[in-house]
């Protein structure tokens, strides 16, 4: 896998869950947070106003998408002076959302797509830490087609649930979820009403052919007996300057982020495997099944088997 589908594979857990609402005026809703989740809003047809704690008000139009990937509660309205009537709801709960709105609504004058992810915090991908709060994807004539192309099959299925919906959604909401990190990660999120890529951090990272090459080495074959010196080969670079320039831009030298991904990556297989521990630990580039829990234990506080046990219990 290349680094970002890796990233989501590894952080998010169960399915993602989403829900088709209609709203008619005067209406506006909360939206409680998300401990450990992402939350996300799509208008369908619109327009409406997106209220957060943390920001001002923000005016949203037919196709805008919002991210928030660190599951900070808001409220949408069909106007910033309408109060919330209804108690807050879990967005990623279809089932709680449809007691407040119907999208069967006569003459909607909005319709939205909501949902969330819920996250691992413990195998949470520093990419996600270098996430702001809001990422705010205008719809403009043109601009990301295949995010528009996908929300359009979404609000499809979600409409007129057929044969495979139920294996379609989750699918589609992955794919939704990937592009608007790949618009933020190559920079497309436009200033006015959501922030800007910054200068360094994972954006950065993967965004530098050398850091990126390496990166892209390392979760393609974790096992792989990695050296500072063959990553700097991979990234094309002289040892030294490839280190220096690895831990400026990731947070951390190549062998301590390739460690923490080889044990990231064990913590996922022990979940949602039965392989046993000397495989789990082969796959992660572990000889002897001693070292690896000696690994997994210094990083989770607790040895491989019983961190299963825990997890499956």
């Amino acid at each position: 896998m290349d680094v970002l589908s890796d990233v989501i594979t590894v952080m998010r857990t169960g399915e993602p869950r989403s829900a088709r609402l209609a709203w008619r005026a005067p209406w506006a809703q909360e939206f409680a947070s998300m401990p450990g989740g992402a939350g996300f809003q799509v208008v369908l047809r619109g327009p409406c106003w997106l209220l957060r704690p943390d920001g001002e008000p923000l005016a949203l139009a037919p196709g805008d998408v919002v991210f928030r990937p660190h599951g900070r509660g808001h409220t949408l309205a069909d106007s910033p002076a309408t109060a919330p009537v209804a108690p807050a709801c879990d967005p990623g709960d279809p089932r709680a959302l449809r007691r407040y709105a119907d999208d069967t609504v006569d003459d909607p004058t909005t319709v939205t797509l909501c949902g969330g992810y819920q996250l691992d915090a413990a195998r949470a991908h520093p990419l996600l830490r270098d996430l702001p709060e809001l990422i705010h994807l205008p719809a403009h004539l043109g601009r990301h087609p295949d995010l528009r192309a996908t929300v359009d099959l979404l609000a499809g299925e979600l409409a007129r649930p057929r044969l495979g919906t139920d294996a379609i959604v989750p699918a589609l909401l992955d794919t939704m979820l990937l592009h608007i990190l790949r618009a933020w990660l190559e920079g497309q999120v436009p200033v006015g009403g959501a922030a800007t890529r910054p200068g360094g951090g994972w954006a950065a990272a993967l965004n530098d052919p050398p850091i990126a090459a390496a990166l892209q080495a390392m979760h393609r074959d974790p096992a792989h007996p990695w050296t500072v010196a063959s990553l700097a080969t991979e990234a094309g670079l002289s040892r030294a300057p490839f280190a220096r320039r690895f831990a400026a831009l990731v947070g951390q030298p190549p062998l301590a982020y390739l460690t923490w991904w080889r044990m990231t990556t064990a913590a996922r297989l022990l979940t949602v495997s039965d392989a046993p521990l000397s495989a789990v630990a082969a796959r992660v580039g572990y000889a002897s099944e001693f070292a690896f829990a000696t690994a997994f234990k210094r990083r989770y506080g607790v040895a491989p088997g019983r961190y299963r046990r825990g997890r499956l219990g």
